[in-house]
């Protein structure tokens, strides 16, 4: 089974995307596979709540996210909220999401938005039943320097979130391994 990471970030200077490459790289060097799914390669349609839930490239993202051992979540954070392409994944691709274990990687522009991922956190847990890992990363400006994360303890936190991830999802579906 692959873990998913998803870099929802649709500026080409995305932080969060910096952390979510750097996601992708602790889970390989433990061995993992992992499937990437970057919003910005793939773009979606908006949510019209009707026949866009039939279109191929949302079916098999939804596919992407049912099938998957764990997901990361990578996004920016714009007034207080992930930003909405991360939402219009989730409003697409809902059910799929059905009992996953989850994390999040968000940049931000200050400190005071720590708490802003917890409305799409909160439906993931109460629609879909998901694992949420308590334990995110979250990271402003000051943790990179150009197109580099430069901040060790970021560093440090993503390849906890990831070894995290790896744990619980394998726990969860029945797959561990003492």
């Amino acid at each position: 089974m692959q873990r998913l990471v998803v870099s929802c970030s649709l500026d080409p200077q995305s932080r969060s995307r910096l952390m979510a490459r750097r996601a992708v790289a602790s889970l390989e060097e433990t061995g993992q596979s992992v499937d990437w799914l970057d919003l910005q390669e793939t773009p979606l349609p908006l949510c019209d709540g009707s026949a866009v839930y039939e279109e191929d490239r949302v079916t098999a993202v939804a596919d992407r996210v049912q099938t998957a051992r764990g997901i990361l979540l990578a996004a920016p954070v714009y007034n207080f909220d992930i930003n909405a392409a991360a939402k219009n994944l989730l409003e697409l691709t809902g059910k799929a999401w059905e009992g996953q274990t989850v994390g999040f990687l968000l940049a931000a522009g200050g400190q005071g938005s720590y708490m802003s991922v917890m409305g799409f956190a909160n439906s993931l847990m109460l629609d879909f039943r998901c694992l949420i890992l308590p334990r995110f990363v979250y990271a402003t400006g000051q943790a990179f320097e150009g197109k580099d994360i430069s901040d060790p303890a970021v560093e440090a936190r993503i390849s906890e979130l990831t070894e995290t991830l790896v744990t619980v999802a394998d726990a969860v579906s029945g797959q561990c391994t003492p």
